[in-house]
């Protein structure tokens, strides 16, 4: 242990203590609790750590230590919350900021997080420690977890704010791996965490955003919209107990916690993890491992598959394509537009077409192609179940509505609008920002999600962010999304992002930011003449700026507002 740990130990009188029993409510037999239905509407809220019970001696995750049973997991999780809850005096509902690796050690935090009653807030080892600060200070996180991993970066930072720090023992890790049984059937008798009633009204989790507007902001969800996000998804994709689900993305994002973690654990399927992102090892999961039916991912991720692929796989094209087309069910596209030459790409090494889906931080999953059908490239498909979508005009007026049942056009005046969200799923608010909140709400409830949209030809897509992807020139309106597409099939063209600049004559005009592939060459004259066939001449790019490489945050998206503050600063605002 580090002098810089056993200092803030010895200033804190932090050190291990005795479990305490807050965290154990006697509620009913692992038979009465086994029958409690994952769906939100029919039972309540079901705490996703309680369902474990239903599936006991199954393997519920895999990392790069081993297997973890549902039952070895909660048990761990059942001691640490009674650690946890010592340290809070008893107290529920208080922030709870954790830093873990991508392992088990993550889900045993955030399990022992829900089970005492805390709102979880989960950090990435990726931000630097003043972004960390902001997590843990605007949450009010009272304590804060982490494993010795990365108890000497926590120290620091706890030392400076005076907030609390305790670390995972190690044991819990390893002894969740047991399969003998020691001391699990002891928790058969108990129905762990809080009384049911806490739940249903109770927070769980704040995930703060991309920030691309400030400092992030702390969305909170509640047990009942995780559970209710879960159930969505369960029933669109398809989820059973026979999955297994490849994770290889950020544990502080939406995506990673309930689309790719959650939802497999609610219903008994297998979540294996791997430690960072390494296109070697997806590959020998996806190719080899057997529980791995499942791939959920970005594009930029499915863009350095496929560079792998083409480097050392390419000679395999057969056996992957056969491997890929019958081993694996599902594999999922989003956080990010997906351009069309990878996603053909990807079906002609694999044989599956991305499923693409929309979503974002606050809102949950809200569209999503078809498991089944028709998946339009291009398109975020329909409503998921327990959604409502609008497409609004300049004043919130009404133009498409729709739910999963099916959607109607109210009006035709606008092509386009701002896509509006209502439902169960939703997060509660901003912490602690309740202007902030209702800024974002229309008086009748509507969630304004900022992104354009248009419903044709039975479908919904996602034109881009109303702020920086919806371009205004010469009295027309253009998709920076749609350009984009276009210009990823030039055949010099790797990466591109297309952005708006104020032009005194045109209001806005079409910059292009291109990374270019190895030893290729283009000028604007070139691009422009390239763009006559393809796109509309307003459209047209005015400006190409060639650069080395395109910046990304960790889940592959571009801050367009940043890049243009660095690349053009006489038109950043």
């Amino acid at each position: 242990m580090s002098a810089l740990v056993r200092k803030y130990l010895s200033l804190n009188n932090f050190g291990r203590s005795k479990f305490a029993s807050v965290c154990i409510y006697k509620y009913a037999t692992l038979s009465t609790i086994a029958q409690e239905s994952p769906d939100a509407t029919s039972s309540g809220v079901v705490p996703i750590f309680r369902r474990a019970t239903q599936f006991g001696n199954r393997v519920a995750f895999q990392d790069n230590d081993g297997d973890y049973r549902y039952q070895g997991l909660l048990h761990s999780s059942h001691k640490f919350a009674s650690e946890i809850s010592y340290h809070l005096n008893g107290n529920t509902q208080e922030r709870v900021a954790f830093l873990c690796p991508n392992n088990a050690s993550y889900l045993i935090a955030q399990w022992a997080c829900w089970i005492s009653g805390q709102i979880a807030v989960p950090m990435n080892d990726k931000h630097p420690l003043p972004l960390m600060e902001h997590y843990v200070t605007n949450s009010q996180a009272k304590l804060v977890v982490t494993t010795r991993h990365y108890a000497k970066m926590i120290a620091k930072l706890c030392l400076k704010i005076g907030t609390k720090m305790l670390i995972m023992d190690d044991i819990l890790q390893i002894s969740s791996r047991r399969t003998d049984g020691e001391n699990i059937d002891a928790l058969d008798s108990f129905s762990i965490g809080l009384e049911p009633e806490f739940y249903e009204t109770s927070e769980a989790l704040i995930i703060y955003t991309s920030g691309t507007t400030g400092l992030p902001k702390g969305a909170v969800l509640s047990h009942r919209a995780i559970q209710e996000q879960v159930s969505s998804l369960v029933q669109a994709w398809g989820w059973t107990k026979h999955d297994g689900v490849l994770h290889v993305l950020p544990l502080h994002h939406i995506h990673g916690i309930v689309n790719v973690l959650t939802c497999p654990l609610a219903v008994g399927a297998t979540c294996v993890m791997l430690p960072k992102f390494d296109a070697g090892q997806v590959w020998r999961h996806l190719l080899i491992n057997a529980r791995v039916n499942i791939f959920m991912a970005v594009p930029t991720i499915y863009m350095k598959l496929i560079e792998e692929y083409e480097n050392n796989l390419k000679d395999r094209e057969e056996e992957v394509r056969d491997i890929c087309s019958n081993k694996i069910r599902l594999m999922v596209s989003g956080s990010a537009a997906l351009p069309a030459p990878l996603s053909q790409r990807w079906a002609d090494i694999t044989g599956h077409t991305l499923l693409e889906r929309y979503g974002m931080t606050e809102t949950g999953m809200v569209l999503s192609n078809k498991l089944e059908g028709e998946r339009r490239l291009g398109y975020v498909g329909l409503p998921l179940p327990g959604v409502e979508v609008q497409i609004s005009g300049p004043n919130y007026e009404s133009l498409v509505t729709g739910d999963n049942s099916g959607s109607v056009v109210v009006s035709t005046d606008h092509a386009s609008g701002e896509l509006l969200v209502r439902g169960p799923t939703l997060f509660s608010g901003y912490y602690n920002k309740p202007e902030a909140t209702s800024k974002e709400f229309t008086q009748d409830g509507w969630f304004k999600t900022g992104d354009t949209a248009r419903y044709e030809d039975g479908m919904y897509q996602i034109l881009g962010r109303t702020s920086v992807d919806i371009i205004k020139t010469g009295g027309y309106k253009v998709s920076a999304l749609e350009i984009e597409t276009q210009l990823l099939t030039h055949p010099s063209i790797s990466e591109c992002a297309v952005v708006g600049l104020e032009d005194d004559t045109w209001g806005q005009k079409v910059a292009v930011i291109a990374v270019l592939k190895p030893g290729c060459e283009v000028s604007l004259s070139e691009l422009r003449q390239w763009s006559k066939e393809r796109l509309a001449s307003y459209a047209s790019p005015s400006v190409l700026k060639v650069i080395d490489i395109l910046p990304k945050n960790v889940m592959g998206k571009v801050n367009k507002k940043q890049l243009i503050k660095e690349l053009f600063p006489d038109s950043a605002q």
